[in-house]
């Protein structure tokens, strides 16, 4: 059993499948509201491992999705600043365990914290815009 700091945005159908998940495995999580945390450079980098931007945003962000905000033209540094100052902008959930900074659901380094899900149970499409969600780009 671990403690795992789980960011979420609170309310969202995958991030509550995601927590069931990680708690029939035994974890107990201490969840965080990603959209009020307080980030800062040294706070959100190691979560993102300085990866492109179209991997560490989430493209159903308003911003994202309406074209406004287009990661592909961003480089890290910029893609930090903006997810920084608009927390949506952050794919989610990202997970502190055992000293671990996480993003995304499926990231391989999450699956030993799984127990027995057989992934059957799509925890990274959202159900409510048809789209891929902001836990993971396909």
């Amino acid at each position: 059993m671990a403690d795992i700091i789980f960011y979420e945005k609170p309310g969202c159908i995958n991030g509550g499948k995601q927590k069931k998940i990680l708690e029939a495995a035994g974890h107990r999580l201490i969840c965080k509201d990603i959209l009020t945390t307080p980030w800062s450079e040294e706070r959100l980098t190691p979560f993102l491992m300085s990866r492109n931007p179209e991997e560490i945003m989430n493209h159903t962000a308003p911003d994202i999705k309406n074209g406004t905000i287009t990661p592909a033209n961003l480089s890290f540094k910029e893609a930090l600043a903006l997810m920084i100052s608009s927390p949506i902008l952050i794919k989610r959930p990202l997970i502190h365990v055992e000293g671990t900074a996480l993003q995304g659901f499926t990231n391989e380094k999450l699956k030993p914290y799984l127990g027995n899900w057989d992934e059957s149970d799509d925890v990274v499409t959202c159900p409510n815009l048809r789209t891929i969600s902001c836990d993971e780009k396909r």
